[in-house]
């Protein structure tokens, strides 16, 4: 089976990650990450070796190349400012590479990867679990089957409070993390594209370091959406969170629940081959990079309204 490193362990997302190592029969025989607090390493692979700093990590990891064992994966679950080094350092070794969203921040980022598949031989797939999502896949195909050219009105509202800590980690840092657009965004705007066809036009109506809202035009919907990691914008009835709906036409559509396996479907996709790769992940990076940069206008009254949430008052309040 195949073997695995895995280069940021302390962070949320990495247990999702050593859940699917496991989940799919397979071994982590080494983890990187500055920060020494990884005791979920216990409940997965308490064998794996672990490493603070890079140099050493790097030692292990070439000793055991050298000793004809070298890791067929390396997984990265780093700071998002991050990847694309990591990603190369991977190729470099000889490694398939597994990437946690976003795969880089700028879409200029990629060349150099793509560049790197060629020179290596090696493949680069990241994690885009929505398009595992149930509902999402009957969604796509209901689109898909449509024989008409109706354009859905839609609203998207994602809500996910996060404590002060969030701020002042790095993810509420935008150079490192992309901001709430691409650290929060990002899967969402994938699999609306994925679903609804490519953007054809998109405004930002509202951008903070805590939330942000817009427009987006896609082949087969016309899409309000609204982000936010604040607590004060929840409704009353979402209680503590986290809130996720989408309404087409006015009907609720629930992606709420089914979230749980989405990383292990995506690993076993990966192993069977068929990994989301560098080319699917290009449109929502270079959608989320735009979006980071585009002028803040404001809609005026005839113009698309912000998502509203009830009991909470308009956005811009």
């Amino acid at each position: 089976m195949p073997t695995f490193a895995l280069i940021g362990a302390a962070g949320y997302v990495a247990t999702r990650h050593l859940q699917a190592i496991q989940a799919t029969g397979n071994t982590l025989v080494a983890a990187l990450d500055p920060n020494d607090s990884v005791g979920i390493l216990d409940s997965y692979f308490p064998e794996a070796a672990f490493f603070t700093e890079f140099e050493r990590f790097d030692r292990h990891l070439e000793k055991l190349r050298r000793n004809g064992q070298a890791v067929d994966y390396i997984t990265i679950c780093s700071p998002n400012y991050l990847h694309d080094a990591h990603i190369r350092y991977a190729l470099r070794y000889g490694a398939r590479v597994i990437c946690e969203k976003p795969l880089v921040l700028n879409p200029w980022n990629l060349d150099a990867l793509r560049e790197m598949e060629a020179e290596t031989g090696r493949s680069v797939s990241t994690i885009l679990q929505l398009r595992h999502h149930p509902e999402v896949i009957a969604l796509r195909e209901k689109i898909a089957g449509q024989h008409s050219n109706h354009v859905y009105d839609a609203e998207l509202t994602y809500i996910t409070p996060r404590g002060k800590w969030y701020h002042a980690s790095w993810k509420g840092d935008e150079s490192k993390s992309g901001g709430i657009i691409t650290n929060i965004g990002i899967h969402l705007f994938d699999m609306l594209a994925w679903v609804f066809g490519p953007v054809q036009h998109a405004e930002v109506h509202l951008r903070t370091h805590s939330r942000a809202s817009g427009v987006l035009q896609f082949a087969h919907a016309q899409v309000r959406w609204f982000l936010s990691v604040d607590a004060d914008t929840l409704p009353p009835e979402a209680g503590k969170g986290p809130l996720r709906t989408l309404t087409l036409d006015g009907q609720a559509w629930n992606f709420s629940e089914g979230f749980t396996d989405l990383h292990r479907e995506s690993y076993r996709h990966i192993l069977d081959g068929k990994g989301w790769t560098i080319a699917d992940a290009a449109p929502s990076v270079a959608l989320t990079s735009a979006l980071r940069q585009m002028e803040v206008t404001v809609p005026g009254d005839n113009a698309h309204a912000l998502v509203y949430l009830p009991g909470k008052g308009h956005p811009f309040e």
